[in-house]
């Protein structure tokens, strides 16, 4: 496999949490909050995926304060545009300045039946848009008792990425469900195992290339105590972090885990 190097990615999912004027102001914070600091950005690349309705504003507030962050959105339609009454269309998230675009999250798999087909329909839809999906998979408990822990992300990752042509950008984020809000963590070498084997999954599905460059996410319960630990592993390459994200100083700790813990 090529060498080569991946720019940390640290994104915040704020899920369904602030208005557009709590989005500006935690924005604005979580700047100051870095600058004084002294965190500079050019090591570790920061993502925020605010609610739809906070979108413009937050682009707005970056783009007029040149402020290092880039924008994500919390999912997308798999068509461009049509009859598809409360979808977003990928097309529609490029002209707001949007960057990312998180596909296949465990909650819009179970709380709206999103299937592996589904998924893979957002994620060409998300590149034909200019976005890079950011490809979410991860594991139950229950699959992790029956198949083990790499075998469900594994498939998941392998089915989002049919089809997809090795050129493309994508991240994958690996997120076992078992963790998620649940205070336990996974630990860092079972962390790295997994994003391992999903690194594998991409050498086959796109190429030994795309593999190489693809960033690898960990996310669920990571905090400031936790992060400096899975990026000492060799397939973490940041993280996708929940609730964590909506407390300005907390996540700020976490983007600055080179400084705070040292690697």
């Amino acid at each position: 496999m090529a060498v080569t190097t991946r720019t940390p990615l640290i994104a915040g999912n704020w899920k369904m949490n602030l208005d557009h004027l709590q989005a500006v102001a935690t924005v604005q914070k979580l700047h100051w909050t870095l600058k004084d600091a002294g965190h500079e950005g050019d090591s570790v690349e920061v993502a925020v995926f605010p609610p739809f309705t906070d979108i413009r504003s937050v682009q707005t507030l970056i783009d007029a304060d040149k402020i290092p962050f880039a924008l994500g959105a919390q999912d997308l339609s798999a068509h461009d545009s049509g009859a598809y009454t409360g979808e977003v269309s990928g097309a529609f998230l490029t002209k707001l300045g949007v960057k990312y675009v998180l596909i296949g999250h465990s909650e819009r798999r179970e709380y709206h039946a999103e299937s592996d087909e589904i998924v893979n329909a957002k994620v060409k839809a998300a590149i034909r848009s200019g976005l890079v999906p950011v490809i979410c998979i991860g594991e139950t408990a229950e699959d992790l008792e029956r198949f083990g822990a790499s075998a469900v992300p594994a498939d998941q990752l392998a089915k989002a990425l049919d089809g997809v042509s090795a050129s493309s950008d994508v991240v994958v984020a690996y997120e076992p469900v078992w963790a998620i809000g649940s205070g336990q963590a996974a630990t860092p070498s079972q962390a790295q195992d997994v994003c391992a084997a999903l690194r594998k999954v991409l050498a086959s599905a796109l190429d030994e290339d795309a593999a190489a460059r693809t960033r690898v996410l960990y996310g669920g319960s990571v905090k400031s105590g936790n992060i400096a630990s899975f990026m000492r592993e060799p397939d973490v390459d940041g993280a996708l972090v929940g609730g964590a994200s909506l407390v300005v100083d907390e996540f700020a700790a976490i983007v600055r885990f080179e400084k705070h813990v040292g690697v």
